[in-house]
């Protein structure tokens, strides 16, 4: 933080502190909005509100006099709905204060002017804002500002199950170092493909099941356009990269899957329910998926025992080119422009009590996501939680992000198409990504580099 911003927030805290300390009743009324959120996403909000409950006993301790009422609201109801919310409240100035969403809002949010750079009302360098994550901290910075604090995080690794393998021919001790293998780049993606047909020709899972990727569209598919040595954004520049040669092997892979019968033709617009029912109780050989999906495998889908039953890594290498990897795609906390600067220093306040290891640990086992800090492991909820500290370990330090870039939607949205195109046949891969370039330099040459 510079010194400018560090003399800003103090001198803020210290006006709402003197106003206080002049027997000035304040009160404040702090609205939250969380998009993607059901009921086991409910800290998203509560903590706020636990965070409230802390920051006015301080205040009382100190002789302030303040009230903060907390209104709560979450959103489940699909992405666009919620972002559409926002934008509309912003439009008619009664946007909530604090706003849960995907980090990839920001670069477009703060743009619009829409939200403010939290970095100008809270300390990053004091506890607990400063054992965060750097990469999560990083994912939540825009052209040189953090204007958000991570809410949580997440990764999205590979799904084997495990009484499959073992059919096939594998031990528990090679099972148990598949990880490792996938690491170090010894088995790749291909290697996936060749055991799903391998499982498939045993008759173990029903044809085009050996290998069952999410159903729709996802930050999940540009994990696969790394693991054949795509990069997403040149940092140096700031601009997006597209490489054709990554993306045409990454297109051929899902092609191939295919043309050798282990994953449908018709698989992407599947139903999730189903998708989610197959893969957790043993009718699809591999997939990949979300750190959250443990909740709902070992909840809705009735799988009792996870780790008897499945091995997880993270996305395998697909050639010499590439490398594992996965990505996370945080939400963050961010602060709107509405209200004050007074309102505005509240509730980055806030959202910093709720980035305590303690108050965010609630949330990430409740909804199975993966802690922000380096002392989350020291909290007991979370060190006795298996799932939460062997992702931590094996995933996140290996996590990298979406980049924040206004046009990364747009370029996005071109190579879904492109991928759907090769996977269902519709185009040839050559044909496909030759499609994706056209329409990249028709529409957004000056954004993008072409490799």
């Amino acid at each position: 933080m510079t010194i400018t911003k560090t003399l800003k927030v103090a001198a803020i805290t210290a006006a709402l502190a003197l106003s206080s300390t002049a027997a000035i009743a304040k009160d404040f009324n702090i609205s939250v909005w969380a998009g993607g959120s059901n009921d086991n996403d409910s800290y998203r909000a509560d903590a706020i509100e636990m965070a409230a409950d802390i920051y006015m006993r301080e205040a009382a301790i100190r002789g302030e006099d303040i009230t903060i009422n907390v209104e709560k609201k979450l959103f489940n109801d699909g992405w666009d709905n919620f972002k559409q919310a926002v934008t509309l409240a912003a439009e008619s100035k009664t946007a909530p204060n604090i706003i849960v969403t995907s980090h990839v809002d920001i670069a477009p949010w703060s743009q619009s002017g829409l939200i403010r750079p939290i970095e100008d009302y809270i300390d990053l360098d004091s506890w607990p804002l400063n054992q965060i994550y750097p990469n999560l901290i990083e994912i939540t910075t825009y052209n040189g500002q953090v204007w958000g604090l991570p809410q949580d995080a997440e990764s999205r690794p590979f799904f084997f199950w495990k009484p499959h393998l073992k059919a096939i021919g594998y031990s528990d001790e090679q099972i148990e170092d598949l990880p490792n293998k996938v690491l170090s780049g010894e088995y790749t993606l291909y290697n996936v493909l060749e055991d799903a047909k391998k499982i498939q020709d045993k008759g173990i899972v029903e044809a085009g099941k050996g290998f069952s990727p999410r159903v729709s569209n996802g930050p999940d598919y540009w994990q696969f356009y790394q693991s054949f040595g795509g990069e997403m954004m040149d940092k140096e520049s700031g601009k997006l990269v597209f490489d054709k040669r990554a993306m045409t092997d990454m297109f051929q892979f899902f092609a191939d899957a295919v043309k050798m019968g282990v994953t449908s033709p018709t698989h992407l617009g599947a139903d999730w329910g189903q998708w989610y029912n197959e893969v957790a109780n043993g009718k699809a050989g591999t997939w990949h998926g979300g750190t959250w999906h443990y909740a709902r495998y070992t909840g809705k889908e009735g799988l009792e025992d996870f780790f008897g039953n499945i091995q997880f890594t993270l996305i395998p290498a697909g050639n010499k080119n590439g490398h594992a990897n996965t990505i996370t795609q945080p939400l963050a906390y961010l602060v709107s422009n509405t209200g004050d600067d007074e309102v505005a220093e509240v509730a980055a306040q806030l959202i910093a009590i709720a980035s305590e290891p303690r108050l965010n640990t609630l949330h990430a086992i409740k909804s199975a996501h993966l802690g922000i800090g380096k002392e989350q492991p020291n909290i007991a909820l979370y060190a006795n939680d298996r799932w939460a500290s062997e992702a931590t370990e094996r995933l996140l330090t290996h996590a990298n992000a979406m980049p924040n870039n206004t046009d990364f939607g747009a370029y996005w949205q071109i190579m879904f198409k492109g991928l759907e195109a090769a996977w269902t046949g519709q185009k040839s891969v050559a044909d496909a990504v030759n499609g994706v370039e056209a329409e990249i330099k028709s529409s957004m040459a000056d954004a993008i580099i072409i490799k």
